[in-house]
């Protein structure tokens, strides 16, 4: 979702039409075009967290 944000953004597309064709709020979509603008490929994985990890049934 992160790459198809930013690839809609370099055709073109505003954080509200990329929002609407991903069926995204458009702030997440600004979040993520800040995140790759001031830190690139890098700004697109994930971060580490607090708490507890997420646990996933087998």
């Amino acid at each position: 979702m992160r790459a198809k944000i930013v690839l809609l953004a370099a055709e073109g597309f505003s954080n509200k039409q990329i929002g609407q064709r991903l069926e995204l709020p458009r702030q997440i979509v600004s979040k993520w075009r800040k995140r790759f603008f001031d830190q690139r490929l890098a700004g697109l994985q994930e971060r580490p967290r607090r708490g507890r990890p997420g646990a996933f049934s087998p």
